[in-house]
């Protein structure tokens, strides 16, 4: 085994628990953490040396939870109508009464809002000057701990404070500007 495969390796329990974060799904955090552990091995030659080690694979990351979710929904299918007496007798006693009574829904014009939301945070994110939007992304989406960041940057903890509030500081500008400002919104209304 080569040093960049035992390197890899030893970061697979780190992606592991951020996929299961992410994932909340044992086998589907186990099928995207080793489809990451297989793309870097296989090109191995891709990663370039720009970034850690650990934020090029988180990288990878990334795109194997986004597949796996949308394989997983896809893969969601409408029972036939052939299939409804069973399901009448998974749900219901022969009484007609619920064996589990269903779980509320929630509000789905909240759960829009916050999607809604969530795409303008990342705009948000995106327009952070570059070492600030780095430093935020490790800390709070990498959930790097400060003396892992300050290692990669060659920094030290007082910079990485001042760097991650600077970046909170825009960021709360920036949802006020175009999430909570006075302007009305579709999502807003």
């Amino acid at each position: 085994m080569t040093d960049f495969a035992r390197e890899v390796q030893a970061l697979r329990p780190q992606l592991l628990r951020f996929a299961r974060h992410q994932l909340r799904n044992e086998a589907w955090a186990e099928d995207a953490v080793s489809e990451t552990l297989l793309a870097a091995l296989e090109k191995p030659q891709s990663f370039s040396g720009a970034s850690q080690l650990k934020t090029w694979l988180f990288g990878i990351l990334k795109h194997k939870l986004i597949d796996q979710l949308r394989r997983h929904t896809r893969e969601a299918t409408l029972m036939s109508d052939d299939d409804s007496a069973d399901l009448d007798d998974m749900l219901f006693t022969a009484d007609g009464h619920w064996r589990e009574a269903p779980q509320p829904w929630g509000d789905p014009e909240h759960a829009l809002r916050e999607r809604e939301f969530f795409t303008v945070m990342e705009l948000c994110v995106q327009q952070l000057p570059g070492v600030q939007g780095r430093v935020f992304m490790m800390r709070e989406w990498l959930e790097l701990d400060s003396a892992e960041i300050c290692q990669e940057l060659a920094i030290t903890p007082t910079n990485l404070w001042v760097l991650l509030h600077r970046a909170r500081l825009r960021l709360r500008s920036c949802l006020q500007q175009h999430w909570f400002g006075p302007h009305d919104t579709p999502s807003k209304r």
